[in-house]
């Protein structure tokens, strides 16, 4: 994948770090499906569609609460392991390897659509005609991110300095809290009736924290073969340094739900 505006247009492919985003990026809290469940998304019989799915964390997880899921990714490999992840469980999910602004599916087929930690990879002028086919009418657009604080968490801002070190064009670096930021592409035509935002600590140890930052964009998707293993070995290192065995890193939760007009 290449946008412009994402880490300089240089390339990443998430099917490089599928392996280690399936065993280290399923890290959401129970408080934030609560979240979710609170606004009625993901309950008994709705029929709801994830952009971006990767591995299917959010189907997966959601699943016993009694919707029927449709994941699609444009990641083969990612696919492929929210596929070995839901059949090991024994859930019955529809992960498709197809990009948001190529597939196909009826129109006012689906309750809700969701899309977590991905939004900005999509093209809103392409992806919005899509959903206003596809949504019932007044369907709704759940667009979910939680990311840490670096310049509020030592370790968090660390391991961000490693990642610039290696790839200077990441773009991830350096968040801080906001509100899901629309594009007024998907404002023409959805309103938005609920945000909230809120932090919260999530816990780690050296190796999951590792394997958090190995999947992530700048790292496991970018780097080649060589440099990853040079920024794993380093990064190790500096766990060993600055952490104990296990801690927390702190992170905000954003979420926008919208509505069709």
């Amino acid at each position: 994948m290449k946008k412009f505006d994402i880490d300089n247009g240089n390339v990443f492919d998430w099917g490089k770090t599928s392996q280690d985003y399936a065993k280290f990026r399923d890290i959401y809290p129970p408080e934030f499906y609560q979240m979710l469940i609170h606004r009625n998304i993901g309950t008994m019989r709705q029929n709801i569609l994830d952009l971006g799915t990767g591995t299917g964390v959010i189907p997966r997880n959601m699943y016993s609460y009694g919707a029927h899921w449709t994941g699609i990714d444009i990641a083969e490999n990612q696919i492929a392991q929210a596929q070995i992840l839901a059949k090991t469980n024994n859930m019955q999910i529809d992960f498709q390897a197809v990009s948001a602004e190529e597939c196909h599916f009826p129109e006012n087929h689906f309750d809700i659509v969701t899309a977590c930690q991905c939004f900005w990879y999509f093209d809103p002028e392409k992806l919005m005609p899509i959903l206003k086919r596809i949504l019932k009418p007044e369907g709704r657009l759940c667009i979910l991110q939680m990311e840490w604080l670096p310049f509020e968490d030592k370790t968090a801002l660390a391991s961000e300095n490693l990642v610039l070190k290696y790839n200077p064009e990441w773009s991830g670096a350096g968040e801080t809290r906001h509100p899901v930021l629309i594009p007024e592409h998907i404002l023409k035509d959805m309103e938005l009736i609920h945000h909230e935002e809120w932090d919260i600590e999530i816990p780690f140890t050296r190796e999951t924290w590792n394997g958090r930052m190995k999947a992530c964009r700048g790292v496991g998707a970018s780097l080649s073969e060589s440099d990853l293993k040079t920024w794993e070995r380093e990064h190790q290192a500096l766990l060993e340094r600055i952490v104990p065995q296990t801690f927390n890193i702190l992170h905000y939760v954003a979420m926008a739900e919208l509505r069709l007009k």
